[in-house]
Formats: structure tokens, sequence, C-alpha cells
């Protein structure tokens, strides 16, 4: 098989030194941006490619409904075991629109349930801060309009007030920043190429020291 036809598949394995030099020489706010566009072009290559492969590879089969022209001799011979290549890309594709499927939903859900239970318990707000009764501690910031910073009394109750205000400031960080949208751009491209999880776990990183060096600059 032309090794050429199947680069945008392999080509998501340079993610790793890509990742390491970002996070080495660029801010966390370009290092972000940089990778989740790099890893968003490089799952959108690999799932074209797999395209290419299943229309390639299944326009001569039987009952297939493309036409011939689809697949041109010319392409065909850069392709060996077209055929082959076609059935598996066609299974491969099938795990890719599900898992971005399963992850966007995921991610819908979980913003709803969020919103929903900040609704339904019992709360205090205050600029735009949610303080929630929870015998658990945690605080993450909660996008919408408006977005709002959720802290469960748990967490409130074991930090000093200078504790506090770092952490509310670190939270609307992340939603000044919007990270979540770079955060589900990363976890997309995983799903569509799992050579794309270095960036994945790089961009998690780079959004928490972003919205570290956003809080040091408030100060």
């Amino acid at each position: 098989m032309g090794v050429f036809v199947c680069l945008p598949l392999v080509l998501p394995l340079t993610a790793l030194p890509i990742a390491r030099l970002a996070e080495q020489h660029l801010h966390p706010r370009s290092a972000t941006r940089l990778l989740a566009v790099v890893g968003a072009l490089l799952a959108l290559c690999s799932t074209l490619c797999l395209g290419l492969l299943m229309v390639v590879g299944t326009a001569q089969l039987p009952g297939n409904p493309l036409p011939d022209s689809w697949s041109d001799p010319e392409v065909r011979d850069a392709v060996p075991y077209e055929e082959k290549a076609g059935i598996v890309a066609i299974g491969a594709l099938a795990v890719v629109l599900v898992a971005c499927g399963w992850t966007v939903l995921r991610h819908v859900r979980l913003r709803v349930r969020a919103g929903r239970a900040l609704a339904a318990a019992p709360s205090v707000v205050s600029d735009g801060v949610a303080l929630l009764p929870d015998p658990e501690p945690y605080a993450y910031a909660l996008p919408g309009s408006p977005g709002r910073v959720v802290v469960s009394t748990a967490m409130a109750e074991c930090l000093d007030a200078h504790e506090r205000l770092a952490l509310i400031a670190h939270e609307r960080a992340h939603l000044a920043g919007r990270h979540h949208r770079y955060l589900l751009a990363a976890q997309l491209a995983a799903r569509a190429n799992p050579f794309l999880l270095p960036l994945r776990t790089a961009v998690s990183v780079s959004t928490e020291r972003w919205a570290d060096e956003e809080r040091s600059e408030e100060r």
C-alpha cells in the first residue's frame, strides 16, 4: 500500500513532541490555542483519510450505490488491497463517529445536569459565585449565560480568605478564556485518533497553567 495514502493516519504520532515543545517554549495561552488547533486539524485529516479509503476501497464492491467513477483506476493503483482497506476504514469511521458523538453528548449532559443541580439546590450566589452546601470539597467553572463559579461549602471551609479568592480567580479565568471549548476540541481529536491523546493531556495542563497565569496577573 502506498505509504503516503495512509500518512494522515500516522501523522498524529508527532503529537507528543509537538506538545512537549509547546509546553516548554510557549505561554500557556498560546500553547493551548496552538495545540487545540493542531489536534483538530490532524484529527480532521485522519478522518478524511479514512473516508477516502472507504470510498476507494468499496466503490467497486457489488451492490455499492457509489458510481464506479468514484474509484479512479489511478487512485486504486496507489492503494493495493483497496477492498480490505475500505472495509477496515468503514469500521474505523463508525468507531470515530460513535466515540465523538458520545463525547459531545456526554459534555452536553454534564453541563445540563450541573445547571439543574445548581438551580435545584439551595445556594448562595454572589458576584457569579455559587456556594453549594455539600460535605465533599470541590470547585469548578460552569460555562453558560452567565457562566458561574461553583464552590462547595466543604471546599470553602478548608481554605482561608486569601486561598478562596485565589481559587475563585482561577475558576473565573477558566470561564473568561472559554477553556471548556479547547478541552472539548482536544478530547474530540483524541477520540478521532488515539495518537492525539498526548495533545489532550497537554491542553488540559496548559489550560490550568493559563488560569494560574491570569490569576497572577490580576493580583
